[in-house]
């Protein structure tokens, strides 16, 4: 059952995601590194493949692609709606779609043979149950995947305070060693271990962003003071008069 910190916090993230559902699927960095997701979690032909907190669908369509199935759930129906349109555009057929919370998920114990989930832990409350369930609903053998941001400790407290900022549904982006902990005490075996940088733009990132009014130019100031110092973790660097900067991402992948 949910309490009212779960459900406020959904909330936002219904809030925040129905209006970033279009341009969040739009950011050219999103459809990045696909084939290394693919690689990393061995996925065939046989594989039935859950996509947790799926968002606008470009990680399952991908997946869809080699996979015998894949279903993507997620909590914001603009979202599923958007991952529709996305699998009619790419004429993929072999895939379905949930909107529903993720705690707990509504399937069975070992309904897939892959579980993954992309660039979301930074929103979950309760990341080590949100594991425990995406592990409850893998069979043995199969194989679940984690990729999200991923910080030295001494820059994930200025890196989460810019995020919530620019996101009001971002929550806390798991250090490198709490990710390694994570894992470590998931009870997932044949651990293995990817790295990327996610390059983004300020300003494509801030069309696809919804922060409060006023919050745009506070998020540029602190970008731009970061361009000397990167106190964020992020390389914060010059393109032109561009501002970009690059999201470290970590990539865990597990056997049950």
């Amino acid at each position: 059952m949910s309490n009212h910190k779960d459900l406020e916090h959904n909330k936002r993230i219904v809030e925040q995601f129905s209006k970033q559902a279009i341009p969040f699927s739009e950011v050219p960095g999103h459809r990045d590194f696909m084939q290394l997701l693919i690689q990393m979690s061995g996925v065939s032909s046989s594989d039935n493949v859950l996509d947790v907190a799926c968002g606008p669908g470009l990680v399952a369509c991908e997946f869809s692609k080699v996979a015998d199935h894949v279903t993507g759930i997620d909590i914001t129906a603009k979202m599923i709606e958007r991952a529709r349109c996305l699998q009619e555009e790419k004429q993929l057929t072999n895939m379905g779609w949930c909107v529903h919370d993720i705690l707990p998920l509504p399937y069975s114990d070992n309904d897939f043979s892959i579980v993954l989930t992309r660039y979301s832990f930074h929103h979950f409350l309760k990341p080590v149950e949100v594991l425990a369930e995406m592990i409850r609903v893998c069979r043995p053998g199969g194989r679940v995947l984690v990729a999200d941001v991923a910080l030295p400790s001494e820059k994930s407290a200025t890196y989460d305070r810019l995020e919530k900022i620019r996101d009001p549904s971002h929550t806390h982006a798991l250090t490198v060693p709490e990710f390694e902990a994570l894992f470590a005490a998931s009870g997932l075996g044949h651990i293995q271990r990817g790295s990327y940088k996610v390059e983004l733009e300020l300003e494509q990132q801030l069309k696809a962003s919804f922060p409060d009014p006023g919050d745009e130019e506070k998020i540029r100031e602190i970008l731009r003071a970061d361009l000397h110092e990167d106190k964020l973790g992020v390389g914060v660097h010059l393109q032109g008069n561009e501002i970009h900067y690059s999201v470290p991402i970590e990539v865990f992948v597990g056997r049950k």
